[in-house]
């Protein structure tokens, strides 16, 4: 017989997600995951100007910060036939670079990490032999025997007070943790380095788009302007401030984050076989290298693999109808045609309507909707996106790039292709693509430069920016891959307005409940036959459902123009 354990709110992930599994003779046999906060920003959107819609959809996160404001100039410059100068092309490329070194940093030591490192052990360890561990594996200069003791020295007076701060609520000590106490430090003392150099990195941010968080976007181009020697603009020195930024983290992901994580994919070679899921995977590309519109061009290239076959990769189109659809069977949403529809997102409609339990509950109504995240579907197939579908999708398309990271790390470990298919593959995926966008990231700068010295200082190409000149009505649908995975907005523009506006983010994709096929998607797929050692206390789930870093919606409330609360949604432990 099984038991339904809860795990209500999954925490070090953006927003609050619930998931329910049942445990029948220590695995998992059957999990839902229920998304428990609700946006809105569509219909927030619905009458403004579309050249403003970027400032809007920037804040649906804080996390991976950016990257709605780009798919939104992108979406709106498809809707008006707008061409960016290569420029403003390259600076977004840096952005995105950088956005991407600062996220998966960020996702490994302090959102995942300690689903692996054991932090209270890490106080067993010899400094001595965690120095010879360290300086075995890497060249980081803060290795030394003293530098670990003082490590231990501040986290021994937090495990003595009672009190572990950052670190409390841990389930340390628990069977799932393998790594020798070595390690663990290792990992424990990165993990502080890593709050101190993430500060840095997006000090790009600050000098492209004028601060971090919600850096500055324009549809067009980029707000940034050019002056080599003008105190105000983007000169010599900022440029050079610029590369050294990007070197230091380049520096920081080969000789700090590779190393951790190869060190700790070498003791949980076994989870290179749980986690896997639906064995789909899908990728709408990015970083172009000659426009946005040549698609041939991306460092990420686009596709989608069904059945974990890396041997097709299928194209993609975004505009066609009957390839990407949202379904609202299991989502407290309402169709005006029918909730066991599908809507592409032009026709998209965004109307709340919860029937879940009232708060507090026991467990939710899963044979009904269960939550406040639509349900996508790319040709009616469940996709997982993100880091992994990435890689497989670069592997597969046999960019020469992916297949040297991919190979060298399967070589190291001594473990399978079929090892990527899983918790550890998608933990693993994250790293490798951070040192091909850390490489790619100097090769986007060098550009930069040399367009500037051969006179080329052109960030914006405003012809278009007067609405007058709009035709009547206008679609367009705007792509990027965010760090979480694909993510685009579709825009209908009508009289100059925003007619319609519709986001489909990676965790949708990923999180969302099942369809009207009863297809679960990647979340609850990947949780399936997951060991769990203690029910109280369900490291696994943690595990797995880190791997894909979640990111939920943020926005729980909407209000009108004076303030006025005219939805307000009840989230149990909110």
């Amino acid at each position: 017989m099984s038991k339904r354990i809860v795990v209500d709110p999954i925490t070090r992930i953006e927003g609050h997600l619930r998931v329910e599994a049942d445990i029948e003779n220590g695995k998992i046999k059957d999990a839902y995951s229920s998304g428990t906060m609700v946006r809105l920003l569509e219909e927030i959107l619905i009458g403004r100007d579309p050249k403003d819609a970027w400032a809007f959809v920037g804040r649906v996160c804080g996390v991976c910060t950016s990257i709605h404001s780009l798919t939104s100039v992108r979406c709106v410059e498809d809707a008006l036939d707008i061409v960016v100068p290569p420029n403003a092309e390259l600076v977004r490329n840096l952005m995105f670079c950088a956005q991407y070194m600062h996220d998966h940093v960020v996702h490994f030591y302090h959102l995942h990490a300690m689903d692996w490192v054991d932090v209270v052990n890490a106080l067993k360890a010899d400094p001595k032999k965690t120095s010879e561990l360290a300086q075995s594996i890497s060249h980081w200069p803060k290795s030394s025997p003293g530098y670990f003791s003082d490590i231990q020295t501040r986290i021994k007076k937090f495990v003595e007070s009672g009190q572990l701060g950052i670190f409390a609520n841990g389930y340390w000590g628990h069977p799932a943790y393998k790594l020798p106490a070595e390690v663990n430090l290792i990992g424990l003392a990165h993990y502080l380095e890593a709050l101190e150099w993430q500060k840095e990195i997006v000090k790009v941010h600050a000098i492209f788009g004028g601060k971090n968080p919600h850096p500055n976007y324009l549809v067009g181009g980029m707000a940034c302007a050019i002056g080599i020697d003008d105190v105000s603009g983007i000169n010599a020195e900022r440029l050079s401030y610029v590369g050294q930024l990007l070197k230091d983290g380049k520096n920081f992901i080969e000789q700090v984050y590779i190393p951790d994580l190869m060190a700790v994919a070498s003791f949980y070679k076994d989870w290179g076989a749980i986690g896997g899921g639906l064995g789909n995977y899908l990728v709408y590309g990015d970083l172009p290298t000659n426009g946005y519109r040549d698609l041939n061009g991306y460092k990420f290239p686009a596709g989608a693999i069904l059945n974990k076959d890396v041997s097709k990769v299928y194209d993609v189109d975004l505009k066609k109808e009957d390839e990407i659809q949202e379904f609202i069977t299991h989502s407290w949403y309402d169709y005006k045609e029918g909730n066991d529809k599908g809507l592409h997102p032009w026709k998209g409609e965004s109307k709340v309507n919860y029937t879940g339990p009232k708060p507090p509950f026991e467990h939710l109504e899963t044979d009904h909707k269960y939550s406040y995240l639509k349900t996508p579907r790319w040709k009616g197939h469940a996709m997982e996106v993100g880091p992994l579908a990435r890689v497989l999708v670069g592997y597969a398309r046999g960019k020469e790039e992916f297949k040297a990271v991919v190979d060298k790390a399967l070589k190291d470990l001594n473990v399978p292709v079929t090892a990527l298919f899983s918790t550890l593959g998608r933990t693993a995926a994250r790293g490798l693509e951070s040192v091909l966008v850390a490489q790619w990231s100097l090769e986007f700068y060098q550009q930069l430069l040399d367009n500037i010295k051969n006179g080329d200082t052109r960030m914006a190409d405003m012809t278009k920016f007067d609405s007058a000149t709009w035709p009547k009505s206008a679609l367009g649908v705007g792509h990027t891959e965010a760090p979480r995975g694909a993510l685009a907005h579709w825009i209908n523009i009508q009289d100059e307005k925003i007619a319609n506006y519709q986001l489909v983010v990676p965790t949708t994709w990923n999180a969302s409940p099942r369809d009207n096929k009863g297809q679960m998607s990647a979340y609850e797929a990947a949780l399936i036959d997951t060991p769990v050692a203690n029910e109280t206390q369900p490291l696994e789930i943690i595990r797995t459902i880190h791997s894909f870093d979640p990111c939920m919606a943020c926005a729980v409330h909407l209000y009108d123009e004076n303030g006025k609360t005219i939805s307000r949604i009840s989230v149990v432990g909110d």
